[in-house]
């Protein structure tokens, strides 16, 4: 079951308004299905759909659907950048990211950047259709799984009194020291040229650095490169 962690707020969607859904998924089965789901229920209309991320934002911006659900992992600009530029942008869209992955610090990250929701692939239809209604009323929608994930996150980095590096994190921060490119990296992770930009983006702001030879540096005065 889905928890919902808001309340209706004013200046949302009323009673009765169709909900203007736009849709990014690049995989098309899985896409194909959230459009005939929302496509089955009266209160939503499908405004447009995409493959990739960086045709998903244009489209954001000319058609200003009232909820965006997005794959996390999706090409050339993934869900996290599609989220930072919509709140960089101040669109009024507000977002609800769905994903095969369940990561703390995913989850920690795209709450952060401003989505209202994250549910994980295996929802059924009605779930995501659901929240996207709620979504849409002003609303928070997490599973309890992903509540308790982001719980974990928040906790961590109290912890720690900074914001501890992931995994992944860690295994791009030593690439980068070696002196690969993104693409590179990429290559070797199996990580899109545009995921690995996305944590080097999030690298430099829990070094609080502003390029890649800072990040070295301040990651070697910290101990962090193993």
């Amino acid at each position: 079951m889905v928890v919902s962690l808001g309340v209706e707020a004013s200046g949302y969607m009323a009673a009765g308004q169709l909900v203007r859904v736009y849709v990014a998924d690049d995989h098309p089965i899985y896409r194909d299905g959230l459009l005939r789901a929302f496509q089955r229920r009266r209160e939503f209309r499908v405004i447009g759909e995409s493959a990739d991320g960086e045709t998903a934002l244009k489209e954001i911006k000319q058609l200003a659907p009232d909820v965006a659900v997005l794959d996390l992992r999706l090409p050339r600009v993934d869900g996290i950048q599609l989220l930072r530029s919509i709140r960089r942008d101040a669109l009024a869209t507000r977002v609800l990211l769905v994903s095969a992955f369940s990561d703390s610090d995913l989850i920690y990250q795209a709450m952060s950047s401003g989505a209202a929701a994250y549910l994980h692939k295996d929802a059924d239809r009605d779930q995501i259709c659901d929240a996207v209604a709620a979504v849409a009323r002003g609303e928070t929608r997490l599973p309890p799984l992903i509540q308790e994930r982001l719980l974990a996150a928040l906790q961590a980095r109290a912890d720690t009194g900074r914001e501890s590096l992931t995994e992944r994190e860690h295994q791009i921060l030593a690439l980068t020291a070696d002196g690969l490119s993104a693409p590179a990296i990429g290559r070797q992770l199996h990580l899109s040229p545009a995921t690995v930009k996305s944590h080097l983006q999030n690298l430099y702001e829990k070094l609080r650095v502003s390029d890649r030879a800072a990040a070295v540096a301040e990651a070697m005065r910290r101990g962090l490169l193993r």
